[in-house]
């Protein structure tokens, strides 16, 4: 089972990384939030062990963007911060569990593979968007019934902006989420992609979902 512990403090984490991996876990570790995010974002972890108080970005805004984008991972935040609000917070934005420490390590390792045989809570998986039918579970996705055949790289950019009907998502949001590198300002290769996705998901049919923000970049219209 591979882990991805985020924290910024390096005995815990030299602890935590040590205890883990001597309990059968694969252990990748990222000091701050910023990397934590990118890691989660280009592996695919069982679980994922998220400290709060991080620097470059705090565990809240982690869990948020995760969710945001549809990834379902399992999250178990280990902090510091006791207090119930906390805990409600962090469940609300998607948490899938809290450890506060000092914590036992035993109690952790419980806890980490309770939910790596959930799976995490539940999330929805499939979205729908007028005619369109867009299914995380299975990878396809589909519009008046007839299945799409879209690339890896399609699939997840269709994915994004249908899981956020009318926001606009600019070209460096794209670039981030989906190729997972900051947009250099230059490149076309998300304009070429889109154009592909299109004629795919858009011009085989009468109505058009798939919406042009010039100067901006791309959103997807109910």
């Amino acid at each position: 089972m591979k882990l991805l512990v985020v924290e910024d403090e390096e005995k815990a984490a030299a602890a935590l990384r040590q205890g883990l991996s001597e309990s059968g876990f694969e252990v990748d570790h990222a000091p701050d939030g910023e990397e934590g995010l990118r890691l989660a974002r280009a592996s695919a972890y069982d679980a994922i062990v998220l400290d709060l108080m991080l620097p470059k970005r705090d565990g809240w805004s982690v869990i948020t963007e995760l969710r945001k984008e549809g990834r379902g991972t399992p999250i178990l935040v280990l902090t510091a911060r006791d207090e119930v609000p906390d805990r409600v917070k962090g469940f609300e934005l998607g948490a899938d569990d809290y450890l506060v420490k000092p914590f036992s390590f035993s109690e952790l390792i419980a806890r980490l593979r309770s939910l790596v045989r959930r799976g995490g809570a539940a999330r929805p998986a499939k979205v729908e968007v007028a005619d369109l039918i867009v299914d995380e579970s299975t990878q396809k996705a589909s519009r008046c019934g007839q299945v799409l055949d879209l690339t890896p790289r399609e699939f997840a950019l269709l994915a994004l902006l249908a899981k956020a009907p009318g926001q606009v998502f600019s070209r460096a949001q794209i670039s981030e989420r989906i190729w997972h590198v900051e947009y250099d300002g230059v490149s076309n290769v998300i304009d070429v992609h889109v154009r592909h996705l299109r004629a795919k998901a858009d011009d085989p049919f009468d109505k058009k979902l798939i919406r042009t923000v010039r100067g901006v970049g791309y959103a997807l219209d109910a």
